[in-house]
């Protein structure tokens, strides 16, 4: 497959690859980057939580990643270094970040219209069954909308889920 062959994989940041919310027994666990200068967050010290392990694992997938995160560029900046990932296309978000009616997030419509008919999986901890619906009606290809746990991050089972999906694409 090449890059426009491949499914597209649209990344949130907070949740998926940065924890938040009610914090562990402990608190979050902080990790050092092995890659460029190892410590450099981009000036934001929430990176910090972000596993560099996920890097090598988001680029096992087979799919063409995207950030489809209100960092926008930013996540090229600070967080595709520290994961060891090259510059991702990046989705331009519309001015106004509000849910649509029926509950469907502000996001959804705007992602199906990047990808333009290429299956997509989509990765967010925002994501609903009114989303879901909604990209069933409204995208001609196959689709998978994975809500991520924001206190726990991407998993294995995460992984396991997007991997598998993408290879039956």
């Amino acid at each position: 497959m090449t890059g426009t062959d491949r499914p597209l994989l649209f990344l949130d940041v907070d949740g998926p690859l940065i924890p938040f919310g009610a914090p562990p027994p402990g608190g979050y666990p902080t990790y050092r980057s092995p890659y460029g200068s190892g410590t450099a967050t981009g000036g934001n010290p929430l990176v910090a939580r972000v596993d560099p392990a996920l890097g090598p694992r988001l680029l096992s997938l087979p799919c063409e990643p995207v950030w489809a995160t209100t960092w926008l560029a930013d996540a090229n900046h600070c967080v595709a270094p520290w994961l060891g990932l090259t510059q991702l296309p990046v989705v331009d978000w519309p001015v106004e970040e509000e849910d649509e009616p029926g509950g469907v997030h502000w996001k959804t419509r705007t992602l199906v219209a990047w990808a333009a008919g290429r299956p997509f999986a989509w990765v967010d901890d925002e994501i609903t069954e009114a989303d879901r619906r909604w990209v069933a009606a409204h995208s001609p290809a196959r689709t998978l909308l994975h809500r991520v746990d924001p206190q726990r991050g991407l998993t294995k089972e995460d992984f396991t889920a997007l991997d598998t999906w993408l290879r039956t694409t």
